[in-house]
């Protein structure tokens, strides 16, 4: 079987399986005779996005835009930080201890305080997510960077190159596994970051959108505001999903 049948595959049975998901939720609430306060039917959610009162694009933006810019910051100070211990040990030894004990500090926690510090507002839970997926990153890509092989390290070396050409052609080629991986946990975190915040203090989002309708009941709104939420978390993750393929298999090929 080829790599492209296995993927028809794959991603065949990973439709089927939501499709499993929602006739099961279907049957279940119709069999049940379940009401609608308590869990709306498939049709029933999907006519709640044609509620104008909800601004279902906008509060989709938000909170797409809360997620993303957490994310992306993170990954890009995340990696930075992680390089800068590879180059220097004893900075990891001082800074590390104190982002393990940092990261201890429970986020929901962290929230009144941001909003004490700057308000609320998209950048506050941009910052939530930031926040809550900072960490993964910069442990799976300190370890990647030290499992270097060290006598490549010491050919470069010795051959005169820069930090930044080990970097680029030694650690990161190597690390690209363990980046990914904490990529991928922090995709699943900055959701879940970027929501926390809405709870805690905001006036858009999804979040937001899900409190306001908790107040009348109207669970066919919340349920399609946890749907579309959940869909931006697989966007994101999908994204990474297919950054990983294309560059740690390209990397894999190439050597």
């Amino acid at each position: 079987m080829g790599a492209s049948s296995q993927a028809v595959q794959r991603y065949g049975l990973a439709v089927l399986s939501h499709l499993a998901l929602v006739l099961a939720w279907y049957l279940f609430v119709k069999l049940g005779d379940v009401p609608k306060f308590v869990m709306p039917s498939p049709y029933e959610t999907i006519q709640a996005l044609l509620v104008p009162n909800y601004r279902w694009l906008e509060n989709i933006a938000v909170t797409s835009t809360e997620i993303f810019a957490g994310y992306i910051v993170a990954v890009a100070f995340g990696i930075g930080v992680a390089l800068l211990f590879s180059w220097f040990r004893p900075l990891e030894m001082v800074v590390m201890p104190l982002l393990v004990s940092l990261n201890m500090i429970p986020k929901v926690a962290l929230g009144p305080l941001i909003i004490v510090w700057f308000k609320y507002g998209v950048g506050p839970n941009a910052l939530m997510a930031f926040a809550i997926c900072f960490f993964p990153i910069v442990l799976t890509t300190a370890r990647g960077l030290r499992e270097v092989e060290p006598d490549l390290l010491d050919l470069v070396r010795t051959l005169k190159g820069s930090r930044w050409q080990l970097f680029t052609k030694i650690q990161l080629p190597g690390a690209l596994p363990y980046i990914f991986s904490g990529m991928k946990v922090a995709a699943i975190l900055a959701v879940a970051g970027a929501i926390v915040g809405e709870f805690l203090g905001s006036d858009r989002g999804l979040g937001y959108l899900m409190l306001q309708v908790q107040v009348t009941l109207d669970t066919a709104a919340m349920f399609m505001a946890v749907i579309l939420i959940t869909l931006i978390g697989m966007v994101l993750y999908g994204l990474v999903l297919g950054l990983e393929r294309m560059l740690v298999v390209r990397d894999a090929r190439l050597q």
